[in-house]
């Protein structure tokens, strides 16, 4: 199998943390974004959105969306865990990044979306929105800063996608939209912790192009 990426795309850097923490060896394939490579018919077949990331299987399959290609390495390849191992685990873990992708994913990519150099020729940009955008974000930083306080990790005391979701957009939205500081000790602990772990190495991967061309991708 392989899986075809972007390296600086946000939801890129979450499969591969993913696979980093998985301990998997999965060929990566660079698609360029910035040519428009992601729209040629050859990968169309391969996801008819045009988007990264793309898992390619041995039989031909592709399976894009990141959270659905987690699932599948974490279905084939159940250790260590990362998506829950019983039905109540699976739940919460669905509930947390799914909360954090709303909240705060949500509008961090928004806020590239809106002022970023690579999105102004596909959106109509709006500062105004950018700043609510960001002040959503901000707000939502903190809302999940508190509700860290009784638990080691994002979605409980096991390392999940939810905590994988977090640092990526936390990554991504540091120090543009927001910082973390001392206001926020529960984030602080908690980053201090998975920024030791395998899969923060892909936060700081990086391919020729800007970062700032991809941003939101």
């Amino acid at each position: 199998m392989k899986i075809y990426d972007f390296t600086p795309a946000p939801n890129c850097k979450r499969v591969r943390m993913f696979v980093l923490e998985k301990g998997l060896d999965i060929a990566f394939e660079q698609v360029d974004l910035l040519s428009g490579e992601h729209k040629s018919p050859d990968f169309l077949k391969k996801n008819p959105m045009g988007l990264v990331p793309v898992l390619e299987l041995d039989d031909g399959t592709c399976i894009a969306e990141s959270v659905a290609i987690c699932r599948y390495l974490d279905d084939v390849f159940p250790e260590p865990p990362l998506t829950g191992t019983d039905p109540k685990e699976r739940a919460v873990i669905e509930m947390w990044n799914r909360r954090v992708e709303l909240g705060l994913f949500h509008s961090v990519g928004g806020y590239f979306v809106h002022t970023a150099p690579f999105f102004k020729d596909h959106v109509r940009q709006r500062a105004d929105y950018a700043e609510d955008l960001r002040e959503t974000a901000r707000k939502q930083l903190q809302w999940l800063d508190q509700n860290l306080g009784d638990r080691r990790c994002i979605a409980g005391e096991r390392y999940s996608i939810a905590d994988i979701t977090a640092q990526m957009v936390i990554d991504l939205g540091t120090p543009s939209v927001f910082t973390v500081d001392d206001s926020l000790a529960n984030i602080s602990r908690w980053l201090k912790e998975v920024s030791s772990r395998p899969g923060a190495a892909a936060l700081a991967a990086k391919t020729p192009a800007a970062d700032n061309a991809a941003q939101g991708a």
